[in-house]
């Protein structure tokens, strides 16, 4: 795909300027997001969403499920970027609700470091040979990264490592699938690299990535946004025995009706009190209460997260990073 087809026609000035106040009401909010999806799907030959098993993500994912059923759309596969170093739980949880939804899930990996990480027995924070690496790596680090040094760790939150873990893996599936729009579940609020985005928003440079879209319905959400979603809309109309005018938990063990975690379409993580679900190695939990109990208005929801990669963000997004 040289260059980016001429048959979807999307603004890509939606959404410039505004911000969540543009959307005062939650139903404000999910109204542009049908909105947005029912777009992408109708525009685009190819379309993917991407699903990191994360909250936003899911919500993203949910939103697409519901109007592909609704119009008699086609549900496009999901994208998981498998960067070697997830919670355990979540992968089960990707496993579990994607069987639950009938889903197709693509598994986007940069095989040549795993396959380098295996061979060597490294654990996180061991450091991979450049050298050792495809040219392709070799190519992306020298080249575009203008990394000078032998190795780098193997990490997923510093500059190389998500590069080559997530960025190259996700390019490297578009190109093979030849997806022309990527459904992601990025929101304003989220961090000041993203506070611009629009709902439709252009990766065009062939040099960069392979040419394609990015469509983006959840934008106006903040975090509070996300879990009332969740437990007024999401979870009361996907399991039958959850109270249909919403129920919030209130621990980790909070759940109605004889319900288990499995049974819900949030993972285990965010009971468990962590707010962002970056990787096993360098997430931490934020604190012991649920997710959306915490105090969201004055605290940072990526507090938990390795700070190196949020520092890096905005370089990290001009390489294709979402």
């Amino acid at each position: 795909m040289s260059e980016f087809p001429e048959y979807v026609d999307v603004s890509y000035t939606d959404g410039e300027g505004e911000s969540a106040e543009d959307y005062p009401t939650l139903e404000d909010k999910i109204e542009k997001a049908i909105e947005v999806v029912a777009t992408g799907l109708e525009e685009y030959e190819n379309p993917a969403i991407m699903w990191t098993g994360g909250k936003d993500s899911t919500l993203t994912l949910y939103f697409v499920k519901e109007v592909a059923e609704e119009y008699g759309l086609d549900l496009p596969p999901a994208v998981f970027i498998d960067h070697y170093q997830h919670f355990e739980d979540l992968l089960e949880f990707v496993d579990r609700w994607a069987d639950e939804w009938d889903l197709e899930v693509v598994f986007a990996r940069n095989a040549d470091i795993g396959e380098y990480v295996d061979e060597h027995g490294l654990e996180p924070g061991d450091d991979i040979d450049i050298a050792a690496l495809s040219e392709h790596n070799r190519h992306h680090v020298r080249n575009i990264l203008e990394y000078e040094e032998d190795t780098f760790p193997f990490l997923l939150d510093t500059y190389v490592g998500n590069h080559l873990l997530k960025t190259v893996a996700l390019n490297n599936t578009l190109e093979a699938r030849d997806i022309d729009g990527i459904i992601s579940g990025i929101r304003w609020d989220e961090q000041e690299a993203r506070a611009d985005e629009t709902f439709f928003s252009p990766r065009h440079d062939p040099e960069i990535y392979p040419p394609h879209d990015r469509i983006q319905p959840i934008l106006q959400f903040d975090e509070g946004d996300v879990w009332d979603a969740f437990w007024y809309y999401v979870v009361p109309e996907t399991v039958p025995e959850f109270p249909d005018d919403g129920y919030v938990p209130q621990d980790y063990d909070d759940l109605p009706n004889g319900l288990t975690h499995d049974d819900i379409p949030v993972s285990p993580k965010y009971f468990a009190g962590f707010r962002s679900l970056g990787s096993e190695i360098s997430t931490e939990k934020s604190d012991e209460s649920p997710a959306w109990l915490q105090d969201l208005d004055n605290t940072t929801e990526r507090a938990g997260r390795a700070q190196d990669k949020e520092d890096l963000m905005e370089r990290l997004r001009d390489l294709g990073y979402m």
